[in-house]
């Protein structure tokens, strides 16, 4: 198993991220934002994508995303294929990409929204921390990336100040010792409230 940054030569996975991001929103339940295949490709051309390749299988994947004029960076599209989950090849996708965005976007703060308990204490162990919207990126054009999740009627009615997603900032210059990780219970915990307070409009 090999993880590695991604260039023009792994472009001809790009439809079978998408399908696999595709398949694993729908049997969570929860909303990830589709992109194209053609999205996927410029990424790698840019050298602006990790992938894990078991010999010539796709393995897993995620993408780096440049918002409000560099200041920040979002490791997103996170996606193991499910011949290859729960052997820890998701955190070294996710450590893969985040030194990445760090080498290449030194400045940057990095952040992350995601409804999945395991990606926030992934990203929590990296030394980010729980942040409200309003600390993350004001560009409308990602928070437009959100109109194919299915939660978006969420985000919507709450004036894009919350959503089911939890939004983590990663600050190059927070003092470490200000940096704490979390347990993965709390987040669980966190997603159960928020569904709770979110979803109730229905009943």
């Amino acid at each position: 198993m090999k993880v590695v940054i991604a260039d023009k030569s792994h472009i001809k996975y790009a439809e079978l991220i998408c399908e696999t991001i595709a398949e694993s929103a729908a049997v969570r339940g929860t909303g990830i934002a589709r992109r194209t295949p053609e999205y996927i490709a410029t990424k790698m051309e840019n050298g602006n994508a990790v992938i894990a390749l078991d010999g010539d299988k796709f393995a897993g994947f995620c993408y780096i995303e440049r918002w409000g004029h560099g200041k920040f960076v979002a490791n997103s599209g996170l996606i193991v294929h499910p011949d290859y989950r729960s052997i820890g090849l998701a955190k070294k996708i996710k450590h893969k990409v985040f030194e990445h965005s760090r080498k290449k976007f030194p400045d940057a703060k990095v952040f992350s929204i995601t409804t999945g308990s395991a990606v926030m204490k992934m990203n929590s162990d990296l030394g980010y921390k729980p942040v409200v919207f309003s600390e993350l990126t004001d560009d409308p054009t990602f928070w437009d990336g959100c109109q194919t999740c299915k939660n978006y009627d969420v985000l919507t009615r709450t004036n894009r100040k919350m959503c089911l997603c939890t939004g983590m900032l990663f600050d190059p210059n927070a003092k470490k010792e200000d940096i704490k990780p979390i347990k993965e219970s709390v987040f669980k915990r966190l997603k159960q409230i928020k569904q709770a307070l979110l979803l109730k409009k229905d009943k």
